[in-house]
């Protein structure tokens, strides 16, 4: 059993935090999506904030059970996952490390950051220039606005001819 006199340092728990791999993109971690969004101590209980990429996420209990097998399994039984969704996560939020691991995953990092393109403009059916994460070539073009998830969208490259899934600016 923790105790106040053995409590593992934020970082630290964010450090083990790191190695929960996203259930639906097992390549990256939820701390390279910026699911977690605070680690602190009240008294001797862990609170552990998190974020759902949107509202009605279905890997979002996913996440926090396996947010809570990992701590436990560190030996900390006093835990509390708690769901936040103001404000709401962005893609902003993930990590360059994320996105790195996301294009050799196969899966186009999103391309718009604050202050980039609106995420609506996909609605309005501007084509956004995609890298192909196989190849890094732009002749790209979008199939279907859903991929494999609703968070992604569907392209093919027209120079490998490679279909690819795009995770969309939210």
């Amino acid at each position: 059993m923790i105790d106040s006199l053995t409590q593992p340092d934020p970082d630290q728990i964010r450090n083990w935090l790191a190695d929960v791999p996203d259930p639906e993109v097992p390549a990256v971690s939820v701390m390279d999506l910026g699911i977690v969004r605070d680690v602190q101590w009240q008294d001797d209980e862990l609170v552990v904030a998190i974020t759902p990429t949107y509202s009605g996420c279905p890997a979002t209990s996913v996440i926090a059970f396996e947010i809570e097998a990992a701590l436990r399994a560190k030996g900390i039984d006093r835990l509390r996952i708690e769901r936040r969704l103001s404000p709401p996560w962005t893609t902003d939020w993930i990590t360059q490390e994320g996105r790195q691991r996301l294009q050799a995953y196969g899966i186009a990092p999103p391309a718009e950051t604050a202050g980039g393109p609106s995420p609506f403009d996909r609605f309005l059916r501007k084509d956004l220039v995609i890298a192909c994460p196989r190849c890094q070539s732009e002749n790209t073009e979008r199939v279907s606005e859903f991929g494999s998830t609703p968070c992604k969208a569907q392209y093919r490259c027209r120079d490998c001819l490679e279909p690819f899934d795009y995770f969309k600016c939210i």
